[in-house]
């Protein structure tokens, strides 16, 4: 997320380093499976871009989710990694590293982490158990720990109840940001508010539908974030979270990526236009509750019958989306479904303890992460570098398959995403471009990036680079922290 033009940078409060203590050896495999077949769901779901050949797969065979095919990446781009190739020295990667952190282009705290894929073992670490703020670094821990929970082929519904008067329709959010009005979609494979609508007119026979009443209530307390920036409500990378809404809460479905303006009440913006489809009066719109199902007299279906429904992409599509395009209203949509499936609310804080907890039942260090959000918007989030790596490393690892699908949507160094004009022309970062896979985060004054690299003899490493007290702005601090992972890239380090 581009830093607001007016914020000040952040007073990080200081942290204690934490004790240090051992970690787990995360055993990985070069070529992670990336093909799942998801039981119950009905799908089979195959990474798209640039992974699959990547990590050994054929990406030319290989279907893509919901939404298009990628777009064909250069042939370096695909390069594998060796599994043969030699493991970096840490001395041989201190000495690459230490001239580029300490530039003050990245303020006076920057924390890394980096890590052998395979092995496991800590290459180069400084501040690396610190919490730090992250940014959009988050979306890796709600990646991690929505797959964990949900599982990658769940799709979240919406559905349609028969209210408690004659006509009364109830549209029930279930969660999905990327539920669309009609056709005009601002994500591929949308569930879209018309078939819904359709489902409707089929289920109530002859009954006219007389009034809309939108439930939201499976989210719960405030719709803005703690530790949220003034200006994010209006500046078009944030709007309310409410279970029910259209495109990202975007007003303008064919908006770019990116900043786009968002409608202030996103659930009733979302039921005037099912009301509309169903030829009911906008102003019968209003909150509720749906009803128990209950018996009623006459032909028309009893109150809290279900009329129709309609289920999101899969989850995995959902996670590529996310950290493709760092969208920060499908994070906390996400980030709310480890609240539901592990029976918490589904709020803001509820979010931040279910992931906590899936976290720790991964076998993680709970310690080293709090969270305020799903998204990173909040200036409250603290995660350490090496636990960053900790949760890449065993998204990697055989043991557990349906993290795998954290990869595919990682941006390409100079090649897509929020990389995508990155590791080109800034001097220093050239090495970088295609074997740099990341997850970026940006708020004023706050720098972070994390992901993986392939180092110039081939060897596959995990990477994470925390600044939260960065004296200028983008122009100085990205190409500063590009300059790490690219070295890494450009060496043998050994």
């Amino acid at each position: 997320m581009p830093a607001p033009a007016d914020a000040e940078p952040p007073v990080a409060p200081s942290a204690p380093p934490t004790s240090p203590r051992r970690r787990g050896r995360l055993v990985a495999v070069l070529a992670v499976v990336l093909l799942l077949v998801l039981t119950g769901a009905g799908v089979v779901v195959t990474r798209p871009g640039p992974v699959a050949g990547w990590l050994g797969e054929d990406a030319a065979s290989a279907p893509t989710a919901a939404g298009p095919a990628a777009e064909p990446a250069p042939a370096d781009v695909l390069d594998g990694p060796d599994p043969n190739a030699p493991l970096p020295a840490p001395d041989g990667v201190r000495a690459a590293l230490d001239p580029l952190v300490g530039v003050p282009a990245l303020g006076d705290r920057v924390n890394v982490s980096v890590a052998d894929v395979i092995t496991g073992q800590t290459l180069f670490a400084k501040g690396a158990d610190d919490g730090t703020m992250p940014a959009s670094v988050t979306k890796l821990a709600t990646a991690v720990t929505v797959l964990a929970a949900r599982g990658a082929g769940y799709r979240i519904p919406t559905r349609a109840v028969a209210g408690a008067k004659p006509g009364e329709v109830v549209i029930v959010g279930g969660g999905d940001p990327t539920l669309a009005v009609d056709k005009k979609s601002y994500y591929p494979g949308a569930a879209r508010l018309d078939d819904l609508a359709a489902q409707v007119r089929t289920a109530l026979g002859g009954t006219a539908p007389t009034s809309v009443t939108v439930d939201g209530t499976i989210y719960s307390g405030p719709v803005y974030g703690p530790g949220w920036d003034e200006d994010i409500p209006t500046d078009g990378y944030g709007a309310a979270v409410t279970a029910l809404m259209t495109n990202g809460a975007r007003k303008d479905p064919g908006a770019e990526a990116g900043g786009a303006e968002r409608v202030a009440e996103p659930d009733l913006a979302a039921g005037r236009s099912f009301a509309r489809l169903l030829g009911v009066p906008a102003s019968t719109v209003k909150r509720g509750t749906a009803p128990a199902l209950a018996t009623a007299a006459g032909g028309a279906p009893p109150p809290g019958t279900e009329l129709g429904a309609v289920q999101s992409p899969p989850l995995i599509r959902l996670v590529d989306i996310m950290i493709s395009e760092s969208d920060n209203l499908v994070a906390e949509a996400l980030a709310r479904q480890v609240a539901l499936a592990r029976s918490q609310t589904a709020s803001f804080d509820g979010a931040a303890a279910a992931m906590d907890a899936e976290v720790a039942a991964l076998g993680l260090p709970a310690e080293e992460i709090t969270l305020s959000d799903g998204s990173g918007l909040s200036r409250r989030n603290r995660i350490s570098p090496s636990l960053l790596t900790d949760l890449i490393r065993l998204a990697a690892s055989p043991d557990h398959p349906e993290l795998a699908g954290v990869f595919g949507g990682l941006p390409v160094g100079g090649w897509s995403g929020t990389l995508g004009a990155r590791y080109r022309g800034a001097p220093g970062t050239a090495a970088g471009a295609g074997v740099v896979r990341a997850k970026t985060g940006t708020l004023s004054g706050v720098h972070a990036i994390a992901g993986l690299v392939t180092t110039a003899d081939g060897r596959l490493l995990t990477f994470a680079v925390l600044t939260d007290r960065v004296p200028g702005g983008t122009d100085t601090a990205q190409p500063a922290l590009d300059r790490i992972a690219a070295a890494l890239a450009g060496c043998g380090c050994r």
